[in-house]
């Protein structure tokens, strides 16, 4: 006879989880026939890092100086370090206690929605946008409410779209810039505009910038907190992006604080509350952190930079031969591609998720569905790989297209294995 165990799992992160990228990218790549056609992107490969940040690393190890337990708010030296780094840009300076060390920018992304949120608050999240924040603001129970995009102005935030959502319980506007999936860089006049606005609707703006430094256009990155004098700005970064070491797992939150507000509002003592008692970023990561921001050469970024430029014109080039999708601005900015899909192009595509999970299983090629950015009939491709896998990437896509396209003209051929028809 079965025991009557008085336990079981809970289902609170069901809802949070089905929205996160990770589980559609699981999805889609167990599609994939590990036996055909190289998989791609391929998913255990990253570009190259700095060696000034390997050796700050290996030097951390090799002297001990990450050996032991942070304080729960970060090392003072890694605290120090990101507000100097940030400081460049700024008019208000940071001191290191505005800076709070994170496990990466999901972890900052955490932090913020989980400190800064009042009772039945409500959340302005960008659509399309990525999912983390989506996700948190879920587990939290907010009321997430989404502002647009202004597409005839290269992907500006459309004010009116804000001061629509806004009400009484509104607490923070969220941006991301650059921008992922859209791949733009706001101007510094359209940022102040944001500024000002939020400032007339009494809400805070906290910003993603991990892409801030895989700007390609000329489109110059201006960091929101800029304009913390005219409203409170939260800014959340990492290293992830900018060196190519997302399994570093290090981020910040830096608080720019218009008057004093964050700290009348008790938001320093949520924030170390928050901290005591959730993981902490590696030690030995943080102590490298002085190193890594002072000394990387501006070379290793020119070089990035110069390599996704010429990664996203050859995407965009190649695009254009596919009528069925269309990217209505060529990124500026991040490592992909943002494209709608036309669905009276194709004979037998349902919707993204659909076109996504058939191109899995025919070519072995992983595009994300736009839902998972919410946003539905859109997909996003990346760019981040060397040129002649890209090439095999957008001509798979391009034979998946015309294979399923009412003009397809693709003759029957083996794909994955299988024989496809032919659509006339």
């Amino acid at each position: 006879m079965a025991n009557n165990w008085q336990f079981s799992g809970s289902d609170e992160g069901k809802a949070a989880s089905e929205a996160s990228l990770s589980t559609y990218t699981s999805k889609l790549f167990a599609l994939c026939d590990p036996q055909g056609k190289p998989i791609l992107p391929p998913r255990v490969e990253t570009a190259e890092t700095s060696h000034t940040a390997e050796r700050a690393v290996v030097k951390a190890v090799l002297c001990g100086t990450g050996n032991a337990y942070a304080p729960s708010i970060g090392l003072p030296a890694a605290k120090r370090a990101v507000a100097d780094y940030l400081n460049k840009d700024l008019p208000n300076k940071l001191s290191a206690d505005d800076v709070f060390m994170t496990v990466g920018c999901k972890q900052a992304i955490e932090l913020a929605v989980d400190t800064l949120a009042k009772p039945n608050a409500n959340i302005l999240l960008p659509k399309p946008g990525y999912p983390s924040n989506l996700i948190r603001s879920i587990f939290k129970h907010l009321e997430v409410r989404n502002y647009e995009f202004l597409r005839e102005k290269n992907y500006e935030i459309d004010l009116d779209s804000v001061r629509a959502a806004v009400d009484e319980n509104t607490f923070a506007i969220f941006i991301i810039n650059p921008h992922n999936p859209n791949g733009n860089t706001y101007s510094e006049a359209h940022l102040k505009q944001l500024a000002v606005l939020a400032r007339e609707l009494g809400i805070m703006v906290v910003t993603d910038e991990v892409f801030r430094w895989s700007v390609f256009g000329s489109n110059p990155f201006v960091p929101m907190g800029k304009f913390s004098s005219i409203v409170p700005v939260v800014t959340l970064g990492s290293i992830s992006k900018g060196w190519s070491v997302p399994g570093w797992r290090t981020g910040w939150m830096a608080l720019h604080d218009l008057d004093g507000v964050f700290k009348s509002k008790n938001v320093l003592t949520a924030i170390k509350q928050f901290l005591d008692l959730n993981s902490k970023p590696p030690t030995v990561i943080q102590a490298a952190i002085p190193t890594i921001l002072e000394k990387t050469d501006e070379e290793f970024f020119h070089r990035r930079q110069i390599f996704l430029k010429d990664k996203t014109d050859r995407a965009y080039y190649k695009l254009m031969s596919i009528p069925s999708l269309t990217c209505y601005m060529k990124p500026e900015a991040c490592t992909f591609l943002w494209t709608e899909l036309h669905l009276s192009c194709f004979v037998d595509i349902e919707d993204d998720e659909d076109f996504c999970e058939k191109l899995a299983t025919e070519e072995n090629l992983v595009l994300l569905p736009g839902i998972a950015f919410t946003l539905k009939n859109w997909v996003r491709h990346s760019i981040d790989m060397d040129t002649p896998t890209l090439e095999d990437a957008f001509d798979r896509l391009k034979s998946f297209c015309d294979r399923h396209s009412l003009l397809g003209e693709t003759p029957l051929k083996d794909v994955n294995g299988v024989n496809k028809r032919v659509l006339m």
